[in-house]
């Protein structure tokens, strides 16, 4: 007998059977039709047809750039412009639907929208997602963000797209980022009032979360420095923290 049994510890092999000695009786039956292979085969496709599903689902908002930049290179530019205004037609009927509370039946008529859409009018198309953003924003925010980039992308001067995605950020917790796209537009346009008042508020806004959170690492801190000094019959207490009012520095007076 090895030292292991000796001791009560059950060899590898003893394991090995102890855990299989079930195994038959305990699986998970999959086979109702008693070995049917077609029953299998049936199941497998159902699986399949799921996943499709979801991959529809996930993407169908999807752009592919590409296969629209093969598509309109084959296009003359009188083809091009009709299919301009189909996508315009497309965009009024999202906005109907939009105005109607119907978020989800605009969001898809808007990509329908850029589908259409050559790739030569990016301006148009930069109108397109921002709608999309919009019809996106009580749905999926992320999504919405990422509608606002493509906008953006596509026209860099394009104000109420900045101004959408800083108020998804907002909605988001993001108020850095929030803050940078209103500082944007007041780059581009300096006498944009409301978005110079929404700017200083946020700013509030920013410096109230920063001073609460300077609050919070100090309070842990002290509790990781009196956790390191008990030892030695010390505490916080014990060390006063002034600051330079010149130089904004820090100095460190021991008190008993």
């Amino acid at each position: 007998m090895s030292s292991d049994s000796k001791k009560g510890i059950p060899s590898n092999e003893e394991l090995i059977e102890e855990l299989t000695k079930n195994l038959e009786s305990s699986a998970i039956k999959t086979d109702f039709s008693g070995g049917d292979e077609s029953h299998h085969s049936e199941s497998d496709s159902e699986v399949d047809t799921n996943v499709n599903e979801e991959n529809e689902i996930r993407d169908e908002d999807y752009i592919d750039d590409t296969l629209l930049k093969e598509r309109d290179d084959k296009l003359p530019e009188e083809k091009k412009r009709e299919l301009l205004q189909e996508a315009l037609s497309l965009k009024n009927e999202g906005n109907i639907k939009f105005k109607n509370q119907e978020h989800e039946e605009a969001s898809k008529i808007y990509t329908a929208a850029l589908r259409t859409c050559p790739l030569t009018f990016p301006n148009y198309r930069a109108i397109f997602f921002a709608n999309r953003a919009a019809a996106k924003s009580n749905i999926n925010i992320e999504s919405a963000i990422q509608d606002c980039t493509r906008a953006i992308e596509l026209d860099p001067d394009y104000l109420k797209a900045y101004i959408r995605r800083s108020k998804l950020f907002e909605r988001n917790d993001k108020l850095d980022e929030a803050l940078d796209d209103l500082k944007k537009v007041l780059e581009i346009d300096r006498n944009y009032t409301e978005v110079a008042y929404n700017a200083r508020v946020l700013q509030e806004k920013i410096n109230e979360r920063n001073e609460k959170l300077k609050t919070e690492m100090m309070a842990k801190l002290k509790d990781l420095g009196n956790m390191v000094l008990k030892p030695f019959g010390l505490s916080t207490q014990n060390f006063q923290l002034n600051q330079d009012p010149n130089t904004g520095g820090y100095s460190v007076n021991f008190k008993q």
